[in-house]
Order: structure tokens, then C-alpha cells, then sequence
């Protein structure tokens, strides 16, 4: 339902007037699921980059466990860092002021479908000369 010209004016200047405040602005940022999501995904690549150095170095010593476990660290912070990024890049966070993206359709159960259930749907989805 869209609002009023006087509720648009009104929402407008309350926009401004907390804009403007750096104390809401500080806290509205320290609050924002993507400021965190973001932090998290470089937390976890200067983790995979440690996990590289104990690679090379268990590689250099010539201890294997040293290696593997330098391995282990860096897929599990490179997994961690990709669903940090994912979860960034969700539609349901936004910041005050901000704009949200817009939900892309997905898959049939809702999660997005492998790489021939893409291609059928491409398939079908191509205009009518080409049939």
C-alpha cells in the first residue's frame, strides 16, 4: 500500500534526521548481519592463508600430519568463508537506508537445482523460432 504524499514527506525527513546522527549510524552498522557476514569472510581468508603456511612448512619439514592438518584448515575455512558469502548475500538482509536485492526464483523445492534441471528449464524457456 503505498503512502501518502505527507507520509512520504514524513518518512523522508525522519530518514534524514537519522542519517545524520553518527551514534544511530555506529550502532545501525554494528548491528547489520552483512557488516559481520563480511568480517567473517576475511577472518576466514587470512585462516586459509595460515593453513597454506602450515601446508608448505609440514611440506618443507617433511611431516605429512603437519601438511594434512594445514589441508584440513584451509578447506574448512575456505567452506566456511563460501557460506559466509552466501549467507551475505541473502535477500533478507538490509540496512536502514539501504536497499534490499530482489529474491531470484530458484528451484522447484526452493533451493537452487543442479546443473541439468538449469539447462532443462534454459531449454524450455528458449523463444519460439528455435524449436
Amino acid at each position: 500500500m503505498p503512502l501518502s504524499e505527507h507520509e512520504q514527506r514524513l518518512f523522508e525527513q525522519i530518514e534524514r534526521s537519522l542519517a545524520e546522527d553518527p551514534k544511530f549510524a555506529s550502532a545501525v552498522r554494528a548491528s547489520d548481519p552483512r557488516f559481520h557476514a563480511r568480517r567473517r569472510v576475511l577472518v576466514a581468508a587470512g585462516v586459509v592463508v595460515a593453513g597454506l603456511a602450515l601446508l608448505i612448512y609440514g611440506a618443507v619439514i617433511k611431516i605429512p600430519a603437519v601438511a594434512v592438518a594445514g589441508f584440513v584448515v584451509m578447506l574448512a575455512s575456505l567452506i566456511f568463508a563460501a557460506q559466509s558469502h552466501r549467507r551475505s548475500q541473502s535477500p533478507d538482509l538490509h540496512v536502514v537506508g539501504g536497499t534490499t536485492s530482489r529474491r531470484r526464483p530458484r528451484g522447484r523445492s526452493g533451493r537452487r537445482g543442479s546443473f541439468l534441471d538449469r539447462m532443462e528449464d534454459r531449454w524450455r524457456q528458449r523463444p519460439e523460432g528455435h524449436r
